[in-house]
């Protein structure tokens, strides 16, 4: 009991020292781009970065509604990545879910809203996981490599998007602007909080951080993929079915990311135009997914800290001289010392170590954590 204790405690310590030191050590380098780029000092800098993000209620809001569609392609890649897969197609799944909830939503406007609404969410989940299966397809039938084809696919959804705006579900009143409708009051995700811009939308996306948590921790499915992705030569062994779990978590991982894509629509944007992935949400999510270890809490925290970034950034450049792309900078140093650590486990060895043998060398205890 006191193993098992004191090897929790180990494990928590070690997966929040990483994420802390990986900001910390992009904060310091963020420092010397700012020194060397404006005439503003890092510490005034950072303080207004910070001031714009959690400065205040409004702050904190408009920082919550930025966090809300990181969280959704966080969860994305962590649930394939869980599964020993990559998945850098959040980004054409986020925008397929968007598209696929605006065609639902503009296409029919005169059902209530206990039926529309929901319809339009559902669309737009098995948008993005249609387009996560895809990939996943391709991998277990013809041993295609997922970073190519969901890469090529974010093209695709891109161009699928124009083809719509342009065509299909263009808005006949402003024919010489590429959007759709307008999504109708039925299709809406209303504000959580009144006075407040932050929607219903947080509350979707916690729960899908709850149904990330109990799929994999308390379900043998859940229990199944997180073992093929551990080790798919011991989840063989043990009578797993690794074509079936790696389907399954690309079908679930683009649902997530269709879901946030939709949602961004119909809460905030209230129609679909070729600008309205103007920032980055999958890859970002990526972002937040490596610092948040992929862990349910992390992902929670890490897409609060990168919707800080986002929100702040705008606040820094009309405070300071430090352009806004410092924010890119940092988000970019976070990515890559986090990705240092994995190398550092290839060096020693012991990441080759466990996708090799045939039985895994770590102990897991009885949720199937390892010690």
């Amino acid at each position: 009991m006191k193993h098992s204790l004191s090897t929790k405690v180990t494990n928590f310590v070690r997966n929040l020292y990483y994420p802390i030191v990986a900001i910390v050590a992009s904060l310091l380098l963020g420092s010397l781009v700012i020194i060397a780029t404006s005439t503003t000092s890092p510490i005034d800098a950072y303080r207004s970065l910070f001031v714009g993000a959690f400065g205040g209620l409004r702050q904190f809001d408009e920082t919550l509604l930025k966090a809300i569609p990181f969280i959704f392609t966080a969860l994305s890649f962590a649930m394939a990545k869980r599964c020993g897969i990559i998945n850098l197609g959040a980004e054409g799944q986020f925008a397929i879910g968007a598209l696929m909830g605006t065609i639902v939503g503009v296409s029919f406007p005169n059902l209530p809203l206990y039926l529309h609404l929901p319809l339009t969410l559902i669309a737009g989940f098995l948008g993005g996981a249609l387009f996560g299966l895809i990939p996943a397809v391709l991998k277990v039938q013809f041993g295609a490599s997922e970073l190519i084809t969901t890469i090529m696919l974010n093209y695709i959804a891109k161009e699928l998007i124009s083809y719509f705006v342009n065509g299909p579900i263009m808005d006949s009143a402003s024919s010489s602007y590429p959007q759709s409708a307008p999504i109708p009051e039925t299709a809406r995700l209303g504000r959580l909080i009144p006075g407040m811009r932050v929607h219903w939308g947080l509350v979707l996306a916690l729960l899908a951080v709850l149904f990330y948590y109990v799929y994999l921790w308390k379900t043998k499915g859940g229990y199944e993929l997180r073992v093929v992705g551990l080790n798919p030569h011991a989840g063989s062994y043990a009578g797993m079915n690794i074509k079936r779990s790696i389907i399954r978590s690309m079908i679930f991982a683009g649902g997530f990311a269709g879901l946030g894509g939709c949602i961004e629509i119909i809460a905030v944007q209230g129609r679909l135009m070729m600008t309205s992935f103007a920032v980055s949400y999958g890859f970002t999510g990526i972002a937040v997914a490596l610092l948040g270890s992929n862990n349910p809490v992390g992902i929670v925290v890490a897409g609060l800290l990168f919707g800080g970034l986002q929100n702040g950034a705008l606040k820094m450049q009309a405070m300071t001289t430090a352009s806004s792309s410092v924010v890119l900078v940092v988000q970019a140093l976070v990515i890559l010392f986090v990705a240092g650590r994995l190398m550092f486990r290839l060096r020693t060895g012991r990441y080759l170590k466990q996708r090799t043998l045939a039985i895994p060398p770590v102990a897991m205890d009885e949720r199937g954590e390892q010690r």
